[in-house]
């Protein structure tokens, strides 16, 4: 079950679970402590939708791509693309394009992963959600708590610090799948690292992938100091779309028309936590954080095929202050740099039309550097105006700079400044620049019991996001200036969260409307002209009975244009028309059964039909897709664990598109058996 923990910010938040089951009499193998300033589920109070996905379920999980783990959230799809790569959805539709990224926010220890202006559609896959203590999804605007790019909602892969034990696993599956996990430590300190490699179920699909961590906790004259360092790295071959109707259900599936294609990314970050609780109660906090990323990617879905390398190095530090007496609050400031590098070089001449190879040339197309800065000041206020009844109100001010530094040649020509034919290059470089932009985030709620095991709340809120670094500098068909706006969500929700007898239960209605959406309309600008309008229901519930549990997670959404206009790729979007790739449902269940030596655990996983293109012309059918996962704890020291992916050999689609008059799929695998096993290394 997506555990939920309520405490103060000044507590610790100890999740006990049987590493792999989730049986109330089966005894505990391990105590994961996920600390509180690691944590955004205090910030939120018992106002608005968070879920918690615990220790256990990512253990029994084991997902070989973050999208089978946050299934298990109502409202959220992660689209899974070729190898590691995907996109992202939580409230809204499934976003694409160079900023989209921009729209969700993705912490690790409640730290961003990303600078404000530099984010990366893939970001999760520089994350080690496998080997997480929990992973938080915050449903809808975040902004006054979390800063601008939690505009439909937050990520938070929270890791531990502690370990009572060491241990190994490997788990063998098809198309020369393989994984080795060890994590362990002591009482102060734990090492989590794991290697994957996989052929590719598709032709040229294979890939590496490595992560690890560390985490330490001391106690440094007065201070209590956590200090965590994690590295990812991926090398991945990658697949292009397979085309034509229902190709993903066709001998096409297994091919890649793209084999030439690659993307090689490392990250790591290293983060410093230091608190203190003065003698007045309040609790200070400071950290101070590093991030270093950087990636290669062959752009195969582009006439010509260029090579985009970029990186980005950042630091910054925030100092918090929370209360302990009523009423409840907390305040605090950032302040954060980056420095960030883009360039993008094509090395084989365009195949195809005349137009095509006469704009977009041979060379170097963009090679800018960016340098960022971020500061924002915030509160977050909890009011008892009536006998458990809390009113609270968050608000955040936050400003974003870029400067912006262009080492090629102004405009939109070729490598040795003469033009391009049919009315110039396609790829234009703006001129140097500084860019700044300030927003204002808010929150307003309540909650109130209803009834012993009841409570019922209702929140507006404010989101906003900057426009990211490559939709104001990267820019094409002779657009020399991106005047670009922030775009802003506001969103009202209402809610009520409980537990009767065995059953919890979670419900959720929300509005939301994003305005200054930044899309690229027909003349292939980047323009923040649009809007969309969106309204659902979400309901979380679990009901238990002796050793088994039965969970459901389901969503309904309506998520809509709200102007009228051509856009990019010939599309035409039309004022109430459906988002291209926002299906109306999402849902999983989820029967467990458990006993002290076995784990069996059934899951049933929708995506609905949906529209594929903004003119509501072509359409994906969905599908639904049956998952049995299983554990035996052999001995003390031994546990092995079975997973059937697909079981009953579904042909689908992990992701569906419609653009220049043609279907395009990333097919999803078929039948896949996964068998591995845990052993006590250590205690």
């Amino acid at each position: 079950m997506m555990s939920r923990e309520w405490a103060t910010s000044t507590a610790t938040v100890a999740l006990i679970v049987a590493t792999g089951s989730f049986a109330d009499d089966e005894p505990a193998l391990e105590e994961v402590v996920v600390r509180a300033e690691a944590s955004v589920v205090p910030s939120q109070g018992e106002v608005g939708s968070v879920s918690v996905v615990d220790a256990g379920a990512i253990e029994l999980t084991r997902a070989n791509h973050v999208h089978e783990l946050l299934v298990r959230v109502p409202g959220v799809w992660i689209s899974r693309g070729s190898g590691q790569e995907h996109l992202t959805a939580i409230r809204s539709g499934v976003l694409t394009g160079a900023g989209a990224c921009g729209e969700f926010l993705l912490l690790e220890n409640g730290i961003p992963i990303r600078p404000a202006g530099f984010c990366n559609v893939n970001n999760l896959f520089e994350v080690n959600t496998e080997q997480a203590a929990a992973v938080e999804v915050v449903r809808g605007p975040g902004s006054a708590l979390f800063g601008g790019n939690a505009l439909h909602g937050v990520i938070n892969s929270v890791t531990a610090t502690s370990a009572e034990a060491w241990r190994g696993s490997f788990e063998a599956g098809p198309y020369d799948y393989h994984q080795v996990r060890v994590e362990g430590g002591a009482d102060e300190w734990r090492i989590n690292a794991l290697s994957t490699s996989s052929g590719g179920y598709r032709d040229a699909t294979g890939y590496g992938q490595q992560k690890a961590y560390l985490g330490l906790a001391a106690t440094v004259g007065g201070w209590n100091v956590v200090n965590t360092v994690s590295a990812t790295l991926l090398n991945q071959e990658t697949g292009g779309f397979v085309r034509g109707l229902r190709a993903y259900d066709t001998s096409a599936r297994t091919s890649n028309p793209n084999p030439e294609a690659y993307r090689d990314a490392w990250s790591t970050r290293a983060a410093s936590v230091w608190q203190r609780t003065l003698a007045n109660g309040r609790l200070v906090s400071v950290t101070s954080y590093l991030r270093r990323s950087s990636m290669a990617f062959l752009q195969h879905f582009l006439p010509g095929q260029p090579l985009e390398k970029n990186a980005q190095s950042s630091g910054g530090v925030v100092v918090r202050v929370d209360g302990v007496a009523e009423p409840r609050w907390s305040a605090g400031v950032v302040a954060e740099r980056f420095g960030a590098t883009l360039s993008e070089r094509q090395d084989t001449p365009t195949v195809g039309s005349a137009f095509l190879v006469a704009t977009r040339p041979v060379g170097t197309h963009y090679d800018f550097d960016v340098g960022g800065t971020t500061l924002a000041a915030f509160y977050d206020l909890g009011l008892d105006i009536a006998a458990e009844v809390e009113l609270v109100a968050s608000a955040r001010l936050e400003r974003n700079r870029y400067d912006y530094d262009n080492h090629h040649l102004v405009g939109n020509t070729r490598d040795d400044g003469t033009p391009c034919g049919f009315g110039g290059c396609l790829y234009t470089r703006p001129a140097d620049r500084d860019d700044d932009y300030t927003n204002v985030a808010g929150r307003l709620g309540i909650q109130w019991p209803a009834g012993p095991d009841a409570i019922v709340y209702a929140v507006a809120g404010l989101g906003f996001r900057p426009p990211q670094t490559t939709e104001l500098y990267r820019l094409q068909s002779g657009q020399t200036v991106a005047d670009l706006d922030s775009e802003s969500l506001r969103a009202f929700e209402t809610g009520v969260r409980g537990s009767l007898g065995g059953l919890d239960f979670e419900i959720a209605a929300y509005a939301e409307s994003t305005r200054d959406l930044i899309f690229r309309d027909a003349n292939g600008f980047n323009v923040s002209d649009g809007a969309t309008d969106a309204k659902g229901v979400e309901t979380d519930v679990a009901w238990r009975a002796g050793r088994h549990t039965l969970e459901l997670a389901v969503a309904y959404g309506r998520h809509r244009y709200a102007f009228t206009r051509d856009a990019g790729r010939g599309e035409r979007i039309v004022a109430g028309n459906d988002v291209d790739t926002a299906p109306r449902w999402l849902g999983s269940a989820h029967w467990r059964w458990s006993s002290e030596a076995l784990t069996s655990e059934f899951e049933v996983a929708h995506v609905g039909s949906h529209f594929i293109d903004a003119a509501n012309t072509a359409r994906y059918g969905g599908h639904t897709l049956l998952n049995w996962r299983g554990g035996w704890t052999v001995t003390p020291r031994l546990r092995l664990f079975v997973r059937l992916i697909n079981l009953l050999d579904r042909a689908h689609a992990d992701r569906a598109d419609f653009a220049f008059g043609s279907y395009r799929y990333f097919p999803g695998m078929p039948r896949q058996v996964y068998i591995g096993g845990s052993i006590l290394l250590a205690s």
